[in-house]
């Protein structure tokens, strides 16, 4: 493959976009930014909802060729506890899904969006149907969390994204835990780059962390900031299996970012941005669901091996 042109590594989905408000059962302003898994033989996304008083909740939407004829909840499948998680008092949003066999369960870190700021909780659940709150995990402000699917050297291991700077700075961050709890040993994993890049100064976490036999492939975003606004593009980096804090490849350049009408207008112009990927290991294929211009949800396909040969060749000076 010729990787002169980063862009050209996924291709959307011809019926994009999947999912808009239009298709939900009931009231919403805008669905997007959703979760996604393997579930029953089906493509299952956990989509965030925002309701019209601008409150975000989170539904449950199925395929079983995970581009068309979804089947979503009829009512809210999650909605924000505030009287009994307080944090949860403006909304639950952007959850990550991860499979851990370990504990027979699916762990959702999630945005809790307190009165003092957004922060990760955490949930678990065995069908989407009932689900089991651990509550907040960090302090505000911090988002863009997500669960490795296994132990690492013992320990559970998480990505997460705290904001500092008065909002103008965010580094990827990696902590340990020993109970999914209580979490620390936090050391930056992806600092943001500087000046006129793409991914200067702000980025953050988008899927979890997805196992290769080469690494860790971590799909994440930058935010540049221009006289007009903001893009949030798509870039990819390789950890290593044994220690994700060790860096072994970062793309120099964006794989993604707003090109098309549905990408580039809505209520949040020119951004992409997926929560949720699924790898198909047999047909080496990556879908990509991502929320476009934070109003609805669309679908992009790549192949695995093309993205690892695209970060090896991207990290040469």
């Amino acid at each position: 493959m010729n990787f002169m042109d980063s862009t050209s590594l996924f291709t959307r989905e011809k019926n994009n976009p999947i999912l808009t408000a239009a298709d939900w059962p009931y009231p919403a302003n805008t669905v997007f930014n959703a979760g996604a898994t393997k579930f029953n033989d089906e493509y299952l996304l956990l989509v965030r909802v925002e309701d019209h008083r601008g409150f975000s909740h989170l539904s449950v939407a199925r395929s079983k060729d995970g581009a068309s004829n979804w089947q979503i909840d009829a009512e809210p499948t999650l909605l924000p506890d505030a009287e009994s998680y307080p944090e949860e008092a403006w909304g639950i949003e952007d959850p990550r899904i991860t499979w851990v066999a370990e504990l027979g369960k699916f762990v959702i870190l999630y945005t809790a969006y307190s009165t003092n700021g957004p922060l990760v909780s955490l949930a678990t659940t065995e069908n989407f149907k009932t689900f089991a709150r651990l509550g907040a995990i960090t302090y505000p402000e911090n988002k863009d969390a997500a669960l490795f699917p296994r132990k690492i050297n013992g320990r559970w291991c998480m990505i997460h994204r705290p904001v500092y700077g008065a909002g103008t700075q965010a580094h990827i961050w990696l902590a340990y835990s020993p109970d999914l709890i209580h979490w620390g040993e936090n050391r930056i994993l992806l600092k943001a780059r500087t000046g006129g890049w793409w991914d200067a100064n702000k980025i953050g976490l988008n899927c979890p962390p997805i196992e290769t036999p080469e690494g860790w492939l971590i799909i994440y975003h930058g935010v540049r900031h221009h006289a007009s606004g903001s893009i949030y593009r798509i870039g990819l980096a390789l950890l290593d299996l044994h220690d994700p804090g060790k860096v072994i490849h970062r793309g120099k350049r964006w794989v993604m970012g707003p090109e098309v009408p549905y990408e580039r207008t809505g209520d949040v112009i020119d951004a992409n941005f997926p929560c949720g990927a699924i790898f198909e290991q047999e047909t080496d294929m990556l879908r990509l669901y991502y929320g476009a211009a934070d109003t609805c949800m669309a679908l992009a396909t790549a192949k695995m091996s093309d993205l690892l040969d695209f970060l090896k060749y991207d990290c040469k000076d």
